[in-house]
């Protein structure tokens, strides 16, 4: 047999040589190149924040998009109701997690950004003692992350989801729902939850249906996802407005905006607005207001 040639070991040692140096070279490239790694958000200096599943942090939002309480018509018994229980929260008695479903448009997520500024407004803020912080959706898996990261604080957390609703096979709800009661830990004492949706229960009504249909208990194949509502202890039906509410919240988007038109000319070009869209409700109406502006060549806010 023939024994391999020594000569070619310098040459081997020379290549993977250069080839590390190439490969050093590469990665400290790369590192320029990649952005800093985020810091987390100071958890005491903003009045509102946005939690980022991805890296598990939370981002402050440096001016929240909301209107003023005083604002929102046509939804006072709503709105008395979510003010006096967040104002109990924040004082550090006992409140609910509340659940504000009912019409698209109809002011459920306004009316949680705009209590949350109006209590904070009455106990000293901005920041405030209360803090709003929101989850997207299809980032409630993380949410137990989300409340390692705040359990310890001295503020006080309204955590918010918009739009909240589950599909199919979607088994986030079970996080969720351990979160607000069934776990060991169960929600933080400082934490709220507050979530809207255009499902009373959460989920369609043909789940529903399609759960009871093929189940061999139909009542228990149902009941196991409905009882997330249940973790809710205040539920606030929204409908859409009838036109004197309608009205109403124009005019008062008028007189604040200071748009300077005449009542009845507003009102005879919203009703033909309001058809236009199909429906009354809180938001046709601020689209309403901001084409108006737009037309008089004024700016709102």
């Amino acid at each position: 047999m023939v024994p391999p040639f020594s000569g070619d070991k310098p040459f081997r040692t020379k290549m993977d040589q250069d080839l590390k140096a190439t490969l050093s070279r590469i990665a400290e490239a790369l590192d320029r190149l990649a952005p800093p790694a985020p810091a987390g958000a100071d958890i005491n200096s903003a009045e509102a924040y946005v939690w980022h599943a991805s890296g598990h942090r939370l981002e402050a939002v440096p001016k929240v998009n909301r209107v003023s309480i005083d604002l929102l018509k046509g939804v006072d018994h709503q709105k008395e109701t979510l003010l006096e229980n967040t104002r109990r929260f924040a004082k550090g008695l006992p409140a609910n997690n509340a659940l504000l479903w009912g019409s698209r448009g109809a002011g459920k997520s306004s009316i949680v950004k705009a209590v949350h500024a109006h209590v904070n407004r009455e106990m000293g803020g901005p920041p405030g003692p209360l803090a709003l912080v929101e989850i997207h959706r299809e980032d409630i898996p993380s949410l137990p992350g989300l409340l390692s990261r705040i359990r310890e604080s001295k503020r006080r957390f309204v955590v918010f989801c918009d739009d909240l609703s589950f599909d199919g096979q979607d088994a986030a709800y079970k996080s969720l729902k351990a979160v607000l009661e069934g776990g060991i830990e169960g929600r933080p004492e400082n934490v709220v939850f507050y979530a809207t949706s255009n499902r009373r229960h959460l989920m369609p009504r043909d789940m529903i249906e399609n759960e009871r249909s093929t189940a061999i208990n139909p009542s228990e194949a149902v009941e196991e996802k409905v009882s997330l509502s249940d973790r809710f202890g205040l539920w606030l039906g929204f409908h859409n407005a009838d036109q004197d509410t309608f009205f109403a919240m124009i005019e008062g988007y008028a007189e604040y905006y200071k748009l300077g038109v005449p009542a009845e000319t507003l009102r005879k070009q919203a009703v033909e607005w309001s058809v236009t869209r199909g429906s009354r409700s809180g938001r046709v109406a601020w689209q309403f207001v901001q084409e108006v502006a737009g037309q008089l060549g004024k700016k709102l806010g």
